[in-house]
């Protein structure tokens, strides 16, 4: 069981509403029926997540010392502890970043012989008043689905589908569409999870338009200073994998990357879309989530020397290929990729896309 604390329930648990300070409080319930210990895994739930006397630390007065150590015990009491004895049900709060209208939590607990994942989504109180609410996606009628069973045949979909992005009257290009995601919501979201992506969608996001409509999901990859370093725009294709949905992919990064002021205006995609592909597949087989990888054509190359140019302005050049992503819910290490024999991306020398006189 598990539930994500409204206001109204932080001041009630922890005499302070703990939201106003950036702090999103989940209340976890975890039963062990296996024969051995286990023990959640903070990170997986999120990677910055918050210590519990972190949060105390925020709520003390100054010169009041025993009123300080008093919430420094109430707030570690209530925090989930380890282990999860064999037949115990254990409870408490994690604390985490904010998520908005609906929250989707990793539980990774770790046993002696592996692990044991699985994903939530949990409503937000405060933004959305039905708990069971899950994920605000396009969910395209049956009827306008191909459920694809060979891979083959599944890569010559996808390098049908729109190379690029479009503006609201579907006359000019935006930004490539240069990823694919394979694989059910959970494990998608997981692996985005553990490797730091967040929700926050943006106003400049709504003007790329795929399939006539803006972005299903936007997800961004924060740096230290809380500027945007990379993002990812999703929208649900017409398509599916042996019944997995798929996800066609925009990732990017600004101009500036992480040295971006936070909220800064006027952010423009950096030119070189290819780095930004690759270290978000790099992120992806670190995440213990990535079942499968391939490259294919249908973005379409374009040089250095002759970039291609959006409607917003941005010039870019690409070598042209698309990332696909089979995502899994299983823990996964790096040598359990498979690599499909697609087109050749490990064949391609990085110099002869940054380099015109490469030989």
């Amino acid at each position: 069981m598990a539930a994500v604390l409204s206001a109204e329930d932080s001041r009630r648990m922890f005499g302070a509403d703990v939201n106003s300070i950036g702090v999103q409080s989940v209340w976890i319930e975890l039963r062990n029926q296996t024969p051995e210990p286990l023990w959640l895994l903070r990170p997986g739930s999120d990677p910055d997540y918050f210590s519990p006397l972190e949060v105390a630390w925020s709520l003390h007065a100054p010169l009041a010392r025993e009123t300080n150590a008093r919430i420094d015990d109430l707030f570690d009491k209530l925090s989930f502890k380890n282990p999860i004895l064999p037949g115990e049900t254990r409870a408490g709060v994690l604390f985490t970043n904010p998520e908005r209208r609906t929250r989707l939590l990793n539980i990774d607990l770790l046993q002696s012989q592996g692990l044991i994942p699985f994903s939530l989504f949990l409503g937000v109180p405060d933004d959305n008043p039905d708990p069971r609410s899950g994920p605000d996606l396009f969910d395209p009628a049956d009827a306008d689905i191909i459920d694809y069973k060979d891979l083959a045949a599944l890569r010559a979909a996808l390098e049908r589908l729109p190379c690029c992005a479009s503006d609201a009257p579907g006359t000019a290009r935006g930004d490539p569409l240069n990823a694919v995601f394979v694989g059910e919501l959970p494990a998608i979201g997981a692996a985005l999870v553990r490797r730091s992506y967040r929700r926050g969608a943006q106003a400049v996001d709504a003007a790329q338009q795929v399939f006539g409509r803006g972005p299903d999901a936007v997800l961004r990859k924060q740096a230290k200073t809380g500027a945007s370093s990379a993002w990812m725009r999703l929208w649900r294709a017409p398509l599916r994998f042996e019944g997995s949905p798929v996800f066609l992919v925009q990732v990017g990064r600004p101009v500036g990357g992480r040295f971006v002021p936070r909220g800064a205006a006027g952010i423009v995609l950096h030119e070189d879309v290819d780095e930004a592909r690759n270290l978000m597949v790099q992120d992806m087989m670190y995440s213990g989530g990535l079942n499968k990888l391939g490259f294919a054509t249908g973005v379409g190359p374009a040089s250095p020397t002759q970039p291609r140019t959006t409607f917003s302005g941005a010039r870019y050049h690409t070598d042209g290929l698309r990332a696909v992503l089979f995502l899994a819910t299983r823990p996964l290490s790096l040598s359990d990729v498979e690599f499909l024999d697609w087109a050749p991306y490990l064949e391609v020398h990085e110099p002869t896309a940054r380099n015109e006189n490469h030989p």
